[in-house]
């Protein structure tokens, strides 16, 4: 007869469940994966309905759409809706202006936006806790109470009634989220990065442009993402900068031209709404990994 051990019983602790058990322990944490999908699945189609009815209404006709009810299904498709947005509602030209305003905005801040982090993260300025402070303290001040020395200022410059006064009113002020998410990737990356740039008879901007900005294509990707949603939908800078000039309207404005004294013509509206989601789409797509790959990589550092 065998003894049993100290030794035996830690070893026999160490080595987890009998092997039996495993196949009952990987069936119960499926069947609580499974249970959580099951609770989950009725959110997920509550949140998904506005924007399914949405894209259903820009099919429908209007008196099919007040009395249809909450179907998702037209009875008579027609794609009048997208035609009369287009051309009607001049959605071809507001889609180009909203092209123009919104890449330029975007290349604008971030490259403002590398620059000021990288100046925080890799510098060493006296006073620069206070200053990020001060940055984030600006987060707090609501919108529209920039808005009139914002557009005082590019009025006097000359710019106040035009697609660059609206892009320069946008891009001008602080963006503290994008600022900071370069400045944690840029104070993360290892020192011997700048001392070999310096070896090799690199400056400090020289350093930035050639080996420091490269790295931070993650993070440039995240920073067009959030940018271009942002510039994409904008309404109220571009109202006011377009106010004298309808032809240099954006989409997030020209959306008002659906709505009239009395009523407002909701299914083109609806397929007015569908194309101005379309590009938000495509970018969100082509720029996914890139802006999972600069979140990651911002919390890290």
């Amino acid at each position: 007869m065998s003894t049993f051990t100290a030794d035996q019983a830690a070893r026999n602790k160490r080595s987890g469940p009998p092997p039996n058990t495993m196949p009952l322990m990987r069936r119960l944490a499926y069947s609580k994966v499974n249970l959580w999908l099951i609770f989950l699945i009725p959110f997920s189609v509550v949140w998904m309905f506005p924007f399914l009815w949405m894209i259903s209404a820009a099919f429908k006709s209007q008196s099919e759409m007040f009395l249809g009810g909450i179907g998702l299904i037209p009875k008579e498709p027609t794609v009048e809706n997208f035609a009369r947005a287009w051309t009607t509602a001049r959605f071809g030209e507001y889609t180009l202006n909203t092209i123009t305003f919104s890449v330029t905005t975007v290349i604008i801040v971030v490259l403002v936006s590398a620059t000021a982090g990288y100046a925080l993260g890799r510098g060493r300025m006296p006073g620069k806790v206070i200053l990020v402070g001060l940055l984030i303290a600006t987060m707090f001040i609501p919108h529209g109470y920039t808005i009139i020395p914002v557009f005082q200022l590019v009025n006097a410059l000359g710019l106040g009634n035009g697609l660059l006064g609206a892009v320069l009113a946008t891009a001008g002020p602080a963006h503290v989220v994008q600022i900071m998410l370069f400045m944690g990737y840029f104070s993360g990356l290892p020192n011997e990065l700048g001392e070999a740039a310096t070896i090799d008879g690199a400056g400090y901007l020289r350093t930035f442009w050639s080996i420091y900005l490269p790295l931070s294509k993650p993070i440039m990707g995240t920073v067009a993402l959030f940018q271009f949603i942002g510039a994409w939908n904008a309404f109220m800078v571009p109202l006011v900068f377009t106010l004298g000039r309808p032809d240099l309207r954006t989409l997030g404005v020209g959306m008002y031209g659906f709505y009239g004294q009395y009523t407002a013509d909701w299914t083109g509206l609806a397929a007015g709404a569908c194309i101005s989601i379309i590009p938000i789409v495509i970018v969100f797509l082509f720029l996914q990994k890139s802006f999972v790959e600069g979140i990651a990589g911002a919390v890290k550092f």
